[in-house]
């Protein structure tokens, strides 16, 4: 076991992997608690998809990738905003329509410039090819969107379960959306650095979701989240190392089997525990009908 947790940290890409991995699955699992209690799971999809044309243009410019990024997720939420107040689609439609046809531009990017720009790293991440500068944006943009969540999480959490609440004792709703959509992007750009376009969401979605099923108190849901993502960024990053595949991919996974155990075990949401509790409800139902005779 030592020699297990010993030998990756030998080598000096391994370090920089396991810092942007920790880095991207703390501030993913933050603002995940917010996207799973708002309902912005697809949301989520919709902007992690929507930056590759960005990400690719800043690649074939020299650019930084997170510029590119940044810049195309805010164009893809002005985008589903416009269609939505100014057509009768509803909100999944618009979603899918811009998401899609960012991402497929993307694609086309990708196919015209194949030798400037590596679909693979964009598509999947390339967390053991980091560089001191990519762990330095990571790092910063990581830092930025903690410490506004910090402060402004009271804001955050109330419009998150009661906007009409919120905007009665002053909030304004649209100014909370405007500022959770532009960490949501930022989030983005940090987490596309270790898992890539592909499989962000599941870095956006899995750990609120896994919380949301351990506990409801909100505050303890975002400890959970946390703590899990980390664990599992970890784990994924170490198993990766050692069986020799993708560090995103397995990073996922080992969100996507820790999701399933919750699912199966969680002691009050657990679909185990919930159908032992009904059968043991309706054994005492049927023993307290029949009853014995008392002499």
């Amino acid at each position: 076991m030592i020699e297990f947790l010993l030998e990756p940290l030998q080598f000096g890409f391994m370090q920089r992997a396991l810092l942007v991995s920790l880095a991207a699955g703390l501030v993913c699992a933050v603002l995940s608690c917010w996207v799973t209690l708002i309902g912005w799971s697809l949301l989520g999809d919709a902007v992690s998809h929507a930056v590759l044309p960005g990400v690719v243009l800043a690649y074939v410019l020299g650019m930084p990738f997170s510029v590119g990024a940044f810049l195309f997720g805010g164009l893809a939420v002005g985008l589903i905003a416009g269609v939505r107040s100014t057509t009768r689609l509803k909100g999944d439609a618009a979603i899918g329509v811009v998401f899609t046809g960012l991402f497929a531009l993307g694609l086309v990017l990708v196919s015209r410039i194949p030798s400037q720009v590596d679909l693979n790293h964009i598509l999947f991440g390339n967390v053991l090819g980091v560089t001191d500068f990519d762990i330095a944006q990571v790092l910063i943009i990581a830092a930025v969107v903690l410490v506004v969540a910090l402060l402004k999480r009271r804001d955050l959490t109330l419009y998150a379960f009661d906007p009409t609440h919120a905007h009665a004792i002053g909030i304004s709703p649209r100014r909370v959306s405007a500022l959770l959509l532009t960490m949501l992007a930022l989030t983005v750009v940090v987490a596309l650095q270790a898992v890539g376009v592909v499989l962000v969401t599941a870095m956006l979605i899995t750990p609120g979701a896994t919380a949301f099923l351990l506990t409801k108190r909100f505050p303890k849901m975002l400890a959970t989240a946390a703590g899990l993502s980390v664990l599992c960024s970890v784990t994924g990053t170490y198993l990766s190392f050692h069986i020799d595949t993708s560090t995103g991919g397995m990073i996922v996974l080992c969100q996507a089997a820790l999701f399933a155990l919750v699912y199966l075990l969680a002691p009050t949401q657990g679909v185990i525990p919930r159908a032992l509790r009904r059968r043991a409800s309706i054994g005492d139902r049927a023993t307290a009908g029949t009853g014995s005779p008392v002499s």
